[in-house]
């Protein structure tokens, strides 16, 4: 685990990749220590079975290390720039899950809730597309890498 944080005049934000499970609860008790009026939070899960019978027996999330890091940086950056927001939280898991752990967390506060809601929601639409995580998914006879999703892509339009 590799934890960045920076605290820029009134901005602060924390981004980790890990292979640990995280406490939502506990990021949220960070976040609201700002005073802020607002807190929104994503959590993402494995989910247990696809639009076909076929159900998932467990995802991998690999990266490197400082690439990934890097890029989720520029998101956190952008959406700071975006919206008037106080803290930004990104946690996102790497290693072999199943279903329903808990994948990504991403928290944002702010002093409304309008910018809360918009950062967190243009965080995790680019998180999908653009930070550097390959994912196979494990089921009962064969393993596959996932590929974009075109919903994903198409996400990325409103923020244009």
């Amino acid at each position: 685990t590799r934890d960045w944080g920076l605290k820029v005049s009134k901005f602060s934000y924390k981004i980790r990749v890990q292979v640990e499970d995280f406490d939502e609860s506990e990021e949220n008790r960070n976040l609201i220590l700002n005073r802020s009026g607002a807190l929104v939070n994503f959590i993402g899960t494995v989910r247990g079975n696809y639009t076909t019978s076929e159900n998932i027996l467990s995802l991998t999330l690999e990266h490197y290390p400082q690439m990934t890091e890097n890029e989720i940086f520029k998101i956190v950056k952008k959406a700071n720039q975006r919206w008037s927001v106080e803290s930004i939280t990104v946690i996102h898991r790497v290693g072999k899950l199943f279903p329903n752990d808990k994948i990504v967390y991403i928290g944002v506060s702010s002093q409304h809730r309008q910018s809360a809601f918009d950062a967190c929601n243009y965080i995790i639409d680019w998180l999908k597309t653009n930070a550097p995580f390959w994912k196979s998914e494990e089921f009962k006879n064969k393993k596959l890498w996932v590929d974009e999703r075109k919903e994903d892509n198409l996400a990325l339009k409103k923020w244009n």
